[in-house]
């Protein structure tokens, strides 16, 4: 058996079957499934026989992918477990039950361009970090929030899209995507996600440490959903899109067609996901299968995503403090700077075309600001009422950086649940933007800016430092100590040392018992 790719860990949960976990491996033809040897301990080995997700390209197959599904029951400790697929064996690690796992973060890995790609010396330079890194203190979990992979290039290499890409935009919208096209596209899908992620050093981490992942633009192509509607629902972009969402399933989320995912929130037209782990709840926002230029998520799927984060696990009350949280992964920043300057300015700056893309694509966009806003308020209210912290995680932007979205209101019973964390860390392989945009983000944009009455954002400093943003390739650890803190840490190819920012758990307590008064 030839294994082309794989195996990759992806995270399916905590059941009353122990943390589950999906292993996706793409071989050649084989006749027999393959299986799979899972030993935890001293204890025999378990086989699993692999699932059958698909062959491709179709008609004639060269290649299927398989996934093998199991859990390993959670102790008082962590465990390390080891399986084998064709005589390989690899390691995880289960984090302890009823504690919060080790985890970390990353986005937008790959290059947009050539040039980049050409201009970068090792692409790969942060993965190696994360795997030694991972082999000190053993990462739990893995969040992918965007960009796994950039698809982009097949506008240059398959000519059929090269040759409608050419034409006027009347002519464009009205084109068939014709048969050759959704094989050529079919085929560069299946195949990107092979070679990107077969790479030495990405392949390391994703065989050792659950994944879960959620899409952004480049997962289909640059600005995906930010397009005018006669563009976006042209034959040729929706036939695109259909392909790309079919293997975003495939690869990502290790489905076969007709399967969801058991994370899936219920009642929703998209990927959206949803996981309680201990103390933790973790939300990933799928926003790009319903985006359109006045919409980020739909109206149906909001209401989905609100009544599963309702129904999530009440409050624990304890003498101790909460080691409640929610994580929510946006793959577009929800606290950024304000870019109207920018826009008017952006006659000055190289590149201008990509920014302008990126400009429409952001929470920030004029259409998408009162979406944003409910989502805050949503986030706030869910805090109070669960006596929890909100941190928001988020990547695309290219550069690390540090918000804060703050609400003065005094209706909250407790006012600390009325400050969200924002944690943006982009790329681990893609390069920062130009040193210009950096130098306006740094010194031009506004720091502090007000969403509505008595609720602000702001970008912060890095503790320690003097500036906002990080111009430079990053990714970030979450780790959880006794005291229910989440140290977060962003590794900075420039830096020998990572910036850290603290967050603490909300200190909710029993109320103190009523006494009697004496009559």
């Amino acid at each position: 058996m030839k294994i082309s790719l794989g195996p990759i860990l992806s995270f399916r949960g905590v059941t009353t079957a122990g943390w589950s976990l999906s292993a996706l491996i793409v071989t050649d033809i084989l006749s027999n499934p393959p299986e799979l040897i899972l030993q935890t301990g001293n204890r025999k080995g378990s086989k699993r026989k692999a699932k059958l997700l698909k062959a491709f390209p179709e008609p004639n197959p060269t290649s299927q992918v398989w996934r093998f599904d199991f859990a390993v029951k959670q102790t008082a400790r962590a465990q390390p477990v080891s399986y084998t697929i064709s005589g390989v064996e690899n390691l995880f690690v289960v984090p302890p039950r009823d504690a919060i796992p080790n985890m970390l973060y990353a986005s937008c890995n790959g290059f947009s361009s050539m040039r980049l790609l050409n201009n970068t010396k090792d692409a790969n330079r942060l993965w190696r970090q994360v795997a030694e890194k991972h082999e000190a203190r053993p990462y739990h979990l893995l969040m992918m929030g965007g960009d796994q992979l950039y698809c982009d290039s097949m506008w240059d290499k398959l000519m059929p899209l090269q040759e409608w890409a050419r034409l006027p935009l009347e002519q464009r919208i009205k084109q068939p995507f014709t048969d050759e096209m959704r094989s050529l596209v079919d085929q560069f899908y299946a195949e990107v996600y092979v070679e990107r992620w077969s790479q030495a050093e990405p392949a390391r981490v994703l065989a050792q440490v659950p994944s879960i992942m959620m899409w952004d633009d480049h997962d289909i192509f640059d600005g995906w959903g930010s397009y005018e509607a006669e563009l976006q629902q042209c034959d040729v972009y929706e036939g695109i899109f259909a392909i790309a969402r079919e293997y975003f399933a495939l690869y990502q989320l290790q489905l076969g067609r007709d399967e969801t995912h058991p994370l899936s929130i219920k009642a929703q037209q998209a990927f959206s996901l949803g996981a309680e782990i201990a103390g933790l709840t973790l939300l990933a926002l799928d926003m790009r299968s319903e985006r359109t230029k006045s919409q980020v998520i739909s109206a149906e799927s909001w209401k989905a995503i609100y009544d599963w984060l309702d129904a999530t696990s009440p409050r624990r009350r304890s003498q101790t403090p909460s080691t409640r949280h929610l994580l929510l992964m946006s793959s577009i920043p929800v606290v950024h700077p304000e870019f109207a300057l920018l826009e008017k300015l952006l006659g000055i700056f190289p590149g201008r075309q990509e920014l302008e893309d990126d400009l429409r694509d952001q929470w920030l966009s004029v259409p998408h600001r009162q979406e944003r806003l409910r989502l805050v308020h949503r986030l706030l209210a869910f805090a109070d009422a669960k006596k929890c912290r909100v941190t928001v995680l988020s990547g695309d932007v290219h550069v690390g950086a540090l918000g804060i979205v703050e609400s003065t209101r005094s209706t909250a019973d407790d006012p600390s649940t009325q400050v969200i964390n924002q944690l943006t860390s982009s790329g681990i392989v893609h390069p920062p933007p130009a040193g210009v945009v950096l130098f306006f983000l740094e010194t031009v944009t506004g720091k502090k800016m007000e969403l509505d009455r008595d609720l602000y954002s702001e970008m912060l400093e890095f503790p320690g430092t003097h500036h906002h943003y990080i111009g430079a390739r990053n990714w970030l650890s979450l780790e959880p100590d006794d005291s229910g803190r989440i140290w977060a840490n962003w590794h900075v190819e420039t830096e020998r040392y990572p910036y850290t920012k603290v967050i603490h758990p909300i200190d909710f307590r029993m109320p103190a018992p009523i006494v009697p008064s004496e009559s």
